[in-house]
C-alpha cells in the first residue's frame, strides 16, 4: 500500500523509510512542504506520516490544503513538538493521529496499521475475502483449507490492494501506483508476473482477469 512520508531529517527519513518498506508500504518520501502539497494533490496516498516543522513550510497548512481539497487519506503528525497545544492544532487540522519525536518505529507502525484498519472500517490485522485471510502482521496469506503461504515484500503489497477491495477491478496502471515508489520504474510485465505468482497460491479463479482493463480478486464473501 502506498505510503507518503514528509519529513527533512534525512537520517529519520532513510531509517523510516527502511522499515516502512519492511512493514509492507510503498514509500515515497519528500522533505519539503511544497512538495508534499503536490504529492498528496497527485498521487493515491492510503495513509500520509507528515512532520510539521518544514524548510520551507509549515506541514499544518499542508495538511489544511489537503483538506480543503477533499483530500481523506489519513495522516499521522510527526513532529518534535510534544505539547498539547500543538497535538490540538493539529488534530483541528485534520490530523487523524499524533505522535511526538523521539518515538519507537513499533509505536509508529502500531498506529499506522490502526489508522488503515479504521479507514477501511475493519477492527483487526486481517483482510478477509471468500474464505482467504491476508494476515498484514506476518505478511502470509492463510487460504480457506487453513494452509499458510509467507509472501515477498511485493506479493503481499499487490494482493493487499487486490483483497482491500474485492470485487473492485484495478488497472495495471492503479496496481503499479500502489505497489512501487516514485523512484522505481517497474513495467506492466511486472504485475503480470507477480499476478501469476499468487494464482499459485490462492488458485486461478481468485484473481479475475479483465482482458485490455485489469484485475480484481473475485473472492467475495
Amino acid at each position: 500500500m502506498r505510503l507518503l512520508l514528509v519529513e527533512d531529517d534525512s537520517l529519520l527519513a532513510e531509517s523510516l523509510q527502511r522499515q516502512l518498506s519492511s512493514a509492507g508500504f510503498s514509500v515515497d518520501a519528500i522533505a519539503t512542504a511544497s512538495g508534499a502539497a503536490q504529492l498528496g494533490r497527485q498521487e493515491d496516498y492510503r495513509v500520509v506520516v507528515l512532520d510539521l516543522g518544514l524548510p520551507d513550510g509549515n506541514g499544518l497548512d499542508v495538511l489544511r490544503q489537503w483538506r480543503s481539497r477533499g483530500l481523506t487519506m489519513p495522516v499521522l503528525i510527526l513532529t518534535a513538538r510534544g505539547d498539547w497545544q500543538d497535538k490540538v492544532s493539529g488534530l483541528k487540522a485534520g490530523a487523524d493521529d499524533y505522535l511526538a519525536k523521539p518515538f519507537q518505529t513499533e509505536e509508529l507502525l502500531a498506529r499506522l496499521d490502526a489508522l488503515i484498519r479504521r479507514s477501511e472500517g475493519r477492527v483487526d490485522s486481517f483482510l478477509s475475502a471468500g474464505g482467504f485471510r491476508l494476515d498484514e502482521n506476518r505478511q502470509v496469506l492463510v487460504t480457506p483449507d487453513g494452509e499458510e503461504h509467507p509472501l515477498t515484500g511485493t506479493e503481499f503489497r499487490l494482493l493487499r490492494c487486490l483483497m482491500s477491495r474485492p470485487g473492485q477491478l484495478f488497472s495495471k496502471e492503479n496496481l503499479l501506483e500502489q505497489v512501487y515508489n516514485l523512484d522505481e520504474s517497474p513495467t506492466h510485465n511486472a504485475i503480470e508476473a507477480y499476478i501469476r505468482r499468487l494464482r499459485k497460491v490462492a488458485g486461478q479463479d481468485a484473481i479475475v482477469t479483465r482482458r485490455g482493463q485489469g484485475y480484481m480478486f473475485n473472492a467475495v464473501d
